[in-house]
């Protein structure tokens, strides 16, 4: 007896109505328009980055370290705004990475259906709060606070900024990794405990691992989500583009920075005339951003296909 058996198509026959037929039909019209929209972004990022660099050099843009688009003398290059981009990016990860991991595992195996239904919905206001409320929130109160530290923070600063973005995206992370964990089948967790293990074991060494692609793809999608973050880190990190210098690390924690997106928003709002390079480096770094989190992303579904468990 042969293994193989032919799938059922139910629908394959059916002769559907004129109203089937444009239900289908307005479905794929708002997914073709997905589709168009992030095509028309691309092709005009591209179009206009490609104006950019005509006028400067593309080994002047990413790899040239001062960024003066209008002040004379004019320099575009990009990598203190990706350095500091990254920075903000690394410091917000150790915040939220494992703070929403460990609010995932307690949520998904500890905690009872009804605190659940309690923590999980108030995790996920944090998710709702206007970014900019975020920044002011940074700038007014985390600020000075780590003032009374004793540390010489300065009024606009990289960590304040990072914490806010850290507890910005702690909702994406627990919530996600949460579903990946209820997802895990029982009788795996019932298998660890019937050979003897704890719970902490079972979560760290069976739940965990068996969800991992969900897990870290959850790590992907809010880390893009950070480097996209611009409201907080406008308002809290200050506008002064500056090289990543390990060598004076944690001193460049405490005075400001700037990241990709603030350095668009600081562009696009000031006076700079259309059609100069200072306004056609707007699109240059869009396209940069862009193919940040788009390498990103391709990286999040090749690790959640190539781990991904099926039960």
């Amino acid at each position: 007896m042969s293994g193989e058996t032919d799938s059922l198509d139910l629908a394959g026959g059916i002769t559907r109505s004129p109203k089937e037929r444009t239900i289908e039909g307005v479905l794929f019209l708002c997914a073709a328009l997905s589709v168009f929209v992030t095509g028309a972004i691309v092709f005009t990022l591209t179009v206009d980055a490609i104006g950019f660099f005509t006028q400067i050099s593309p080994a002047a843009f990413f790899l040239g370290d001062e960024w003066t688009p209008a002040i004379e003398p004019l320099s575009f290059g990009v990598l203190p705004l990706v350095s500091g981009t990254l920075l903000v990016t690394v410091l917000s990860a150790f915040i939220a990475l494992p703070t929403g991991v460990g609010a995932a595992i307690y949520l998904s195996e500890y905690a009872s259906p009804r605190v659940r239904s309690v923590i999980k919905p108030a995790l996920e206001v944090l998710a709702g709060i206007p970014t900019v409320v975020y920044g002011y929130f940074a700038l007014v109160y985390i600020t000075p606070a780590i003032g009374m530290l004793g540390l010489p923070v300065s009024t606009f600063n990289v960590l304040s900024a990072s914490i806010m973005v850290g507890v910005m995206i702690i909702p994406m992370v627990s919530s996600l990794s949460e579903d990946a964990m209820s997802a895990v089948p029982d009788e795996l967790r019932n298998a660890g405990y019937g050979l003897g293990a704890t719970k902490f074991e079972v979560s760290t060494g069976i739940v965990v691992p068996a969800a991992i692609s969900g897990i870290f793809s959850s790590f992907i999608l809010a880390l893009s989500r950070a480097i996209g973050e611009t409201m907080i880190v406008t308002v809290a990190m200050g506008q002064r583009p500056r090289m990543l210098d390990l060598s004076s690390f944690p001193e460049i924690l405490f005075s400001s920075g700037q990241t990709m997106t603030a350095a668009m928003v600081q562009l696009g709002t000031s006076d700079v005339s259309g059609g100069t390079a200072a306004y056609s480096s707007l699109f240059a770094i869009g396209l940069t951003l862009f193919v940040l989190t788009f390498v990103m992303n391709l990286v999040a579904n090749w690790v959640a296909a190539r781990y991904q468990e099926e039960y």
